[in-house]
């Protein structure tokens, strides 16, 4: 029996272990790059939420690159919903030189309110 075959119908090479052909496998080099606040939230929602969703994912390759456009696009949002809001609100630099607190204040509510939208919108989609 030869030590490695190839598949044409579905492009996989097969190594000989023992009696039994395996595929050859291999996971891509994305893992590496380190995700985001909400890449991790969006994993562990997968894992514990929708188990088959993460399995196909995981199995075709494409878990961490969906992780991180998730996280890319949550981060995306929660800042532009933020300046959003603080130009709505008129929240502008002359009022962090004046009224420090006051403009943390905002901020932090603003960041908030963003990541409900962002969590229930995406992460949690």
């Amino acid at each position: 029996m030869k030590k490695h075959i190839y598949d044409e119908q579905n492009g996989l090479r097969y190594t000989l272990h023992g009696d039994v052909y395996l595929p050859d496998l291999a996971v891509s080099g994305n893992e590496h790059k380190p995700l985001g606040k909400y890449g991790l939230m969006r994993r562990t929602y997968l894992r514990e939420h929708h188990k088959t969703l993460y399995i196909q994912l995981q199995a075709r390759g494409e878990l961490w690159q969906h992780l991180y456009e998730v996280d890319e696009q949550a981060q995306s949002m929660v800042s532009s919903i933020i300046a959003r809001m603080a130009e709505i609100d008129g929240v502008t630099e002359e009022l962090k030189a004046t009224d420090q607190m006051q403009w943390v204040g905002l901020m932090n509510n603003y960041q908030h309110c963003a990541e409900e939208v962002v969590l229930r919108d995406v992460v949690y989609a």
